[in-house]
């Protein structure tokens, strides 16, 4: 006999509940409408609910997927599918051809309403924006995303807040393309970016203080430095430097605007920072490439926890799509554990909710309409616009 759920039990865990903000989002979006007289088989609502549950159960295949919508009643209710599933077709098509910009436009909504709910840590460092690259592995068959002799790559360039925790801004891009540029274009004047080695490239920093972008970028030992001034080091500081100067060779690769450069030992170990951050102490700009870490954190439990990396498509278009998806789920889970918990996202609370939509969905009260994307007029909904 199934067990009772209480009522505050019920409060806390529902699938109605955790997907809440991506009606909000959806039912104010503009419908979308079919470029012919025939209307689709898979709505971009039934489209985005499918691929939350795949990054949220954990899936590891667009077949597997399917299959669980086939035999799962709850699922697909859940996912408004009809009650022969989705067709492997249909469900292909859909994810390779159509709902990228209305992927985008949710994401960037739940962004704001995460960044609107969630504490704003680290007042005093300002906006402070982590941007890096994570690669995704691809097949023989995927040319765009080549990225070195012999192996197949895709990168996501993500801007990552960490103030708040979460990813803000999300490019695709072949594997062979520079990761510099994306800079420039993640950035918002005002934010300071915070970059690993790779970045280091002396006309960026230039241009970013030009464009009234700050940044705290690890640089090179070796890279070489002509002091304008020193700045005075704290006595038991793991600081051992402190100076404005003009980085680069005169004449080649020297750039034209003071950089900030700090030089700091963890462990016996030597960082030298590159920055703009001129308003900020040296064990301030240290902090600020210490926090850096928090993006590592979060591709590696994005990946783990979501298997956002296993492909459902060969296409730049439909990558693009899946990753989108999986970011709106992550970004759910975010506003799921402030609200419910008060918490940052955690394993345990994943784990916590998956079990409790399984339990919710045995016990005889259960309304699984309830958790699906509400609907208002369904005609509208009924064709997209690829």
């Amino acid at each position: 006999m199934p067990k009772a759920l209480s009522a505050q039990l019920r409060k806390q865990f529902t699938m109605q509940q955790f997907i809440q903000p991506c009606k909000q989002i959806v039912h104010t979006m503009e419908p979308l409408v079919s470029r012919g007289n025939k209307p689709l088989e898979l709505t971009f609502e039934q489209q985005l609910t499918a691929l939350i549950l795949f990054h949220l159960e954990e899936h590891r295949s667009g077949q597997e997927l399917l299959q669980f919508l086939e035999e799962d009643d709850v699922a697909r209710t859940i996912a408004g599918a009809p009650p022969e599933g989705i067709k492997q077709s249909t469900f292909y098509e859909a994810i390779n051809t159509r709902g990228l910009d209305q992927m985008a436009h949710v994401f960037r909504e739940l962004c704001r309403i995460a960044a609107d709910k969630l504490p704003f840590e680290h007042k005093h460092l300002g906006d402070i924006i982590a941007i890096d690259g994570s690669m995704v592995e691809a097949t023989l068959t995927m040319e765009w995303a080549d990225y070195r002799g012999g192996v197949n790559k895709a990168k996501a360039h993500v801007g990552f807040n960490l103030n708040r925790g979460i990813p803000m801004k999300i490019y695709l891009a072949d594997g062979k393309s520079d990761e510099r540029p994306y800079v420039s274009t993640i950035l918002q004047p005002g934010e300071t970016g915070v970059l690993d080695r790779y970045y280091q490239c002396y006309r960026d920093f230039d241009q970013w203080q030009t464009e009234g972008k700050h940044f705290v970028c690890r640089i090179k030992a070796s890279s070489r430095k002509t002091c304008l001034y020193e700045n005075a080091i704290t006595p038991d500081s793991p600081v051992f430097y402190d100076a404005v100067v003009l980085l680069g060779t005169k004449g080649i690769n020297q750039t034209v605007q003071p950089v900030r450069v700090i030089g700091y030992r963890v462990d016996g170990k030597r960082y030298w920072l590159a920055s703009d951050r001129f308003d900020l102490t040296a064990e301030d700009i240290m902090t600020i490439y210490k926090l850096r870490w928090n993006i590592e954190t979060f591709f590696g439990w994005w990946k783990q926890h979501l298997n956002v990396y296993h492909r459902l498509t060969r296409s730049a278009y439909g990558m693009m799509v899946q990753l989108l998806a999986g970011l709106i789920t992550y970004l759910l889970l975010v506003i799921y554990c402030h609200d419910e918990f008060n918490e940052p996202v955690s394993l345990r609370r994943v784990r916590q909710l998956r079990n409790a939509i399984r339990t919710e969905s045995r016990h005889p009260d259960f309304d699984p309409f309830e958790c699906m994307l509400e609907r208002h007029n369904l005609k509208n909904y009924s064709y997209a616009k690829t």
